[in-house]
């Protein structure tokens, strides 16, 4: 039976933390079916699969971001799953892939056409749908009876967190602690949703910059 392209891309997500995020993870995602190829997919495969030129990483890339939020529906089995957990348990899923951030974050927030101006709405997306993963798992009323004041404060507050752990691994968790501490004041200073969306656009353009994928 031959495999489709969604279990394929299910094997290629581990593979991330050795090949990146790249057409050769996917490429090579056959050799882990459970009667795997002899060989890895053929160029034109891929493309056939999952899309020619940047498409099939963005694919990729869109895949292992599911499979995170997937990761804190895992850990809340049993556990009961609060704002932080949820939080630290996202930034921890990108650890062993830390290495090949910037590049994928470059990808999703470029055009087709490859050429600049970046696009910043694939990062508000990718942190909102954090942020909303994390009220709900965490049943907060306090949440539901202010969501989208609230939801944009998480999502900031991840975002801010993702960002500094791409510079600084190392203290990445406790950064995200303090901003949990006092979210209250970074969402006054950070004010309404538009703002926020401009303060992710500029982190997104001097990640992508300084990351040297348009240098």
């Amino acid at each position: 039976m031959q495999a489709s392209s969604r279990e394929l891309l299910k094997l290629a997500v581990p593979l991330v933390r050795t090949h990146g995020f790249t057409r050769d993870a996917l490429a090579r995602s056959v050799l882990s079916l459970p009667q795997p190829h002899a060989e890895p997919l053929s160029d034109s495969a891929v493309s056939a699969l999952f899309g020619s030129g940047n498409a099939a990483q963005k694919t990729l890339i869109n895949a292992w971001l599911d499979e995170g939020l997937q990761t804190l529906k895992t850990n809340a089995n049993g556990v009961p799953m609060t704002v932080s957990l949820a939080l630290h348990t996202r930034l921890s899923w990108n650890e062993p892939v830390l290495e090949h951030l910037p590049e994928a974050f470059a990808l999703l927030a470029s055009p087709e056409s490859g050429i600049p101006p970046l696009d910043p709405l694939p990062a508000l997306k990718h942190t909102a749908r954090v942020a909303d993963e994390a009220a709900y798992l965490s049943k907060d009323k306090a949440i539901q009876l202010e969501w989208h004041a609230r939801r944009a404060s998480l999502a900031m507050i991840y975002g801010a967190a993702e960002l500094h752990q791409l510079s600084s691994p190392e203290t990445a968790h406790s950064f995200l602690d303090s901003l949990l501490v006092t979210s209250s004041k970074a969402r006054s200073a950070l004010g309404d949703v538009a703002t926020y969306g401009d303060y992710v656009a500029r982190s997104w353009v001097g990640l992508i910059k300084s990351s040297g994928v348009f240098a």
